[in-house]
């Protein structure tokens, strides 16, 4: 797997400066990668790629952007059956329960969860960074 999609949404740029490390991840490790907003990323762009991260933070009562992101991605769902993906966002309250519900809808549309999803608080720091990078690593595997 060479070609990766590194798919975000950002209100703040904590989100975006986490897709930037995963991108960088999976270059380092030979990856072709593609940075797309999830304004520029449709269900028809799928195949084209050999896995996806998906960056989203957590928004309201914990839950996916509604008005890009969350659209976008629901899009993408039915196509999601045997892809390799990965997940990651920033909050600023709550305990990550938007990401385990993520998790959770990804994998009952058959996704493949590459590595363990991650999240962080706010901006992140030198270890949500690594982390990152690691996630973006794992989508070449």
């Amino acid at each position: 797997m060479n070609k990766i999609a590194v798919v975000y949404w950002s209100g703040t740029g904590n989100t975006e400066a986490m897709a930037n490390a995963v991108a960088e991840g999976a270059r380092e490790h030979g990856g072709e990668v593609t940075i797309l907003q999830a304004a520029d990323f449709s269900s028809d762009q799928i195949d084209t790629y050999d896995a996806i991260a998906f960056g989203c933070p957590s928004m309201g009562a914990e839950q996916l952007e509604e008005n890009e992101f969350a659209p976008m991605f629901f899009d993408c769902k039915s196509k999601l059956n045997g892809k390799n993906i990965a997940l990651f966002g920033s909050y600023g309250w709550g305990d990550g329960e938007w990401m385990r519900d993520w998790e959770e809808t990804c994998l009952s549309d058959g996704a493949i969860l590459a590595t363990e999803s991650v999240i962080c608080n706010e901006a992140p720091d030198n270890d949500a960074v690594a982390a990152c990078k690691a996630l973006g690593a794992a989508l070449l595997s």
